[in-house]
């Protein structure tokens, strides 16, 4: 609680990585409901504009070396929840 946080994913394609690659991460609260975006890249970093990851967010990953992590500044309890990251570098997904 309160320092930063990262959370890691790595991946894996059978082909080269280009313009066209996108990650997602999404968030679902530990109490359950519909899952949010939260982060989205796609040559550069969106991170989320709205809800309570806002402002929290920064890219640490680095594609070309099969690195798609996020952290998250100043973490809090009510955060814990579950965290997906999803890759796709057409057409492998």
């Amino acid at each position: 609680i309160g320092e930063q946080v990262w959370l890691r994913c790595s991946f894996t394609s059978s082909f080269p990585i280009s313009e066209k690659l996108t990650v997602d991460w999404t968030y679902r609260p530990l109490s359950g409901g519909q899952m949010e975006t939260i982060f989205h890249y796609q040559s550069v970093p969106y991170p989320t504009t709205v809800g309570k990851f806002k402002g929290r967010i920064s890219w640490v990953g680095n594609v070309a070396k099969g690195d798609a992590s996020i952290a998250i500044q100043s973490p809090e309890l009510s955060d814990n929840g579950t965290f997906i990251c999803s890759v796709k570098n057409p057409p492998d997904v």
